[in-house]
């Protein structure tokens, strides 16, 4: 394979976020503006660490953003009630970037909401348009967006980003085990068959546009999906950003099975507020996300244990969530001994920079002709596609040989 072409400085890469004034993203634009505008340090980003040092990436100048959002508002606005919830996107940074918000705000169109749930429905403005149409009109509408989109700014190039709220499990079925049947389904307006999620996924592979699916929601990359996308080519990765408790957890774990360390019970309790907490108050919601932060740890150990992940919702946190988790293990001898670790962080700060990372690396892969999967980013997820691997330390060592080999103009 060529070695991939280092993209021009006049090259511009749309961003669509799907969720695109939730705080994440929001964080997300807020971040990209201002390192680019050199008012922010670089801080967080992988992608502007020796680690990529000498790969093609994409200049964070060159993003454009846009998305998809059920409910009404702007990236300024967005920004101002997370300044006066935590104070992590500071008054005289937004003032600075304002004309670049409201150019971005501008890119924001209405989403979907198909079989959405009722959590997430509540968060939706009463008036949201399209409501009742059917499911394949959504998704044409959804892709003249996207398409309108890297016209009217002269893209060069498309990545997706889902950040929408976590839905409850989809139950499969015969539907989604092929292209072919989820079409039908479509066709039928068989709204049970889909969530939001479904629909987004599909109009980025109908397009050939790589996604990073940064949720634990499991009605977005189901097999219908996946197969649309090796029908197009495009390269796609998740699922559920790995940024605070699981993290650590990936990090530990594997010293216990280094130094042959039996862990007995991993407890963790976490609690935050903000529309995530809210939307995982509700017990389906819920049901999703824990199934996601719960499964790592038999994997990295490689025996049964007691475990237990437990979330509630205080809205007085908004996006500063803390994490308590107790690890009580047995030693030489049988001892048992414990572990208690505290993690308090701010949500979006840290997801942000990984959903830039990870823009950058989808892109890069899509230059290099890559499509499906997108292994060495298993270390920025917590359930990442088609790996047991959750060993952070494996997969950071799979991501440097990655960067290895397009250094090195291998394939």
């Amino acid at each position: 394979m060529a070695h991939p072409r280092t993209p021009r400085r006049q090259e511009r890469l749309g961003v669509w976020l799907f969720g695109a004034f939730g705080g994440l993203a929001t964080t997300v634009v807020v971040g990209a503006r201002a390192i680019a505008r050199r008012l922010a340090p670089t801080t967080g980003l992988v992608t502007e660490s020796p680690v990529a040092a000498g790969l093609p990436l994409q200049p964070l100048a060159g993003l454009v953003f846009g998305g998809h959002e059920v409910r009404r508002g702007d990236f300024a606005s967005s920004a101002a009630e997370i300044h006066a919830a935590t104070g992590s996107l500071p008054t005289e940074l937004l003032r600075a970037l304002r004309q670049e918000l409201r150019a971005d705000s501008r890119n924001v169109v209405p989403g979907v909401l198909p079989n959405a749930g009722a959590a997430i429905a509540a968060l939706a403005d009463a008036d949201q348009p399209n409501r009742r149409e059917p499911l394949r009109a959504q998704v044409e509408r959804l892709q003249a967006d996207l398409q309108a989109f890297a016209k009217q700014h002269r893209l060069d190039r498309v990545v997706c980003v889902n950040l929408t709220s976590t839905e409850p499990p989809l139950r499969q079925n015969a539907a989604h085990r092929s292209l072919q049947a989820f079409d039908r389904a479509l066709d039928r307006n068989t709204t049970a068959a889909v969530r939001p999620s479904t629909l987004y996924a599909y109009a980025a592979a109908s397009l050939g546009l790589p996604l990073i699916h940064f949720t634990p929601s499991d009605a977005t990359l189901l097999p219908a999906i996946r197969e649309l996308f090796a029908k197009t080519g495009a390269p796609y990765m998740g699922c559920d950003g790995k940024t605070g408790e699981t993290l650590v957890k990936s990090a530990l774990a594997p010293m216990f099975a280094y130094r042959n360390l039996q862990v007995l019970t991993w407890q963790g309790y976490n609690i935050l507020g903000d529309r995530d907490g809210r939307v995982l108050a509700d017990r389906d919601n819920k049901r999703a996300k824990v199934q996601s932060k719960d499964g790592l740890l038999p994997a990295l150990l490689g025996y049964p244990l007691h475990t237990h992940v437990g979330i509630d919702y205080v809205p007085s946190l908004h996006d500063l969530k803390t994490a308590w988790d107790f690890v009580h293990f047995a030693g030489f001898l049988g001892f048992k001994m414990a572990l208690q670790f505290t993690w308090q962080g701010c949500d979006a700060i840290l997801a942000a920079p990984l959903v830039l990372d990870m823009v950058r690396f989808a892109d890069l892969a899509a230059r290099r002709g890559e499509s499906g999967p997108m292994p060495h980013l298993g270390v920025f997820f917590k359930q990442p596609l088609d790996s047991r691997e959750h060993n952070l330390h494996v997969q950071w060592q799979a991501l440097l040989a990655y960067c290895e080999r397009v250094r090195a103009g291998q394939g």
